[in-house]
This record gives structure tokens, C-alpha cells and sequence, in this order.
């Protein structure tokens, strides 16, 4: 079977997004994907135990997931609370459920403290983002999984067609 591949939940229409939305990606090979079998959905902040809806986070002082992961940033909600364990327990799970599905590339939403991984809000909740990924991004790509954002699905399609 070709490779499997992790994608945000989000993305297949789930609401499962912080206000109880989703954000569908409509696109012949993510439909191609699917009936093929290939489509593993994750939702790293459910796995972490947050609800829906749910106050949004940011990571802080525009730090980056790869900060969040060597403990020199933190994710907080809208209120100031510190959300990071949570953040890191869902992006373990997320982790954890690529490997079980032998997945070789994700598919994520780009923006989010977890999923991003060409931008992300910056931590002042004033609508500002910087490029960096979120948690679950830089721990997939840390552990060799490729990963792209969902305005980057036709270099993943390209990607699978030379893999």
C-alpha cells in the first residue's frame, strides 16, 4: 500500500477548530487520497484534551514549536493560562498514531500553535503571525516525517507522485 498520510482533521471537515469550526480543503487528490485509503485524520489539540470550542492559544513571545519542544517557550490561552502540556501530550499522540499508520508525510493547517508549519501567530493574540511551526509540526519533522501545510497540498501531490 502507498504511504499513508497524517492530515488535520480540520481539513476533512471535522469541527473540531478551537471555535467549533472547520475548514474543509476541497482538492482532487486529497478525494484521490481518501478513496485510496491513505487518509489518517488527527486533531492534536483533541488529543491533548481540549474541547470544542475552546479558548484560542498562541505560543508566547513569538517563540516556536521547537522552543515549545526544548522547553524554552509555552503556549497560553487568550486568558494568559498555560496550555503547553496539553499541546505537548496531543502532539505525542499525534506522533504516536503517524508511526502506528506508518505515515511518511502530514498535511496540516497552517496558523495553528500546533499544526502550523510555515506560520504562526506570534503570541500576542492581536491577529500577527511569523514563520515558524507549531508543536506537532516541528515534532513530526523532527522525527522524519515530511510535512506541509495545506496551501502546499499540490508539492505533496507532486511529492507522492516521485515517492
Amino acid at each position: 500500500m502507498p504511504s499513508r498520510i497524517l492530515i488535520s482533521a480540520c481539513l476533512l471537515g471535522e469541527a473540531v477548530r478551537y471555535d467549533g469550526g472547520a475548514r474543509p480543503l476541497r482538492h482532487p487528490a486529497l478525494a484521490r487520497w481518501h478513496a485510496e485509503g491513505r487518509v489518517v485524520a488527527v486533531c492534536p489539540e483533541l488529543m491533548g484534551g481540549f474541547s470544542v470550542p475552546r479558548r484560542p492559544s498562541e505560543i508566547a513571545d513569538g517563540c516556536s514549536g521547537e522552543d515549545v519542544l526544548a522547553g524554552r517557550g509555552r503556549i497560553v490561552d487568550i486568558s494568559g493560562a498555560d496550555v503547553t502540556d496539553g499541546f505537548l501530550a496531543g502532539a505525542r499522540a499525534a506522533l504516536q498514531i503517524a508511526r502506528t499508520h506508518d505515515c511518511s508525510f502530514a498535511l496540516l493547517i497552517d496558523g495553528s500553535p500546533s499544526c502550523g508549519s510555515s506560520l504562526i501567530y506570534d503570541g500576542s493574540f492581536g491577529g500577527h503571525k511569523h514563520a515558524a511551526m507549531g508543536v506537532t509540526s516541528a515534532l513530526l519533522r523532527a522525527n522524519g516525517i515530511e510535512v506541509f501545510a495545506d496551501h502546499e497540498i499540490d508539492a505533496l501531490a507532486a511529492r507522492l507522485g516521485s515517492s
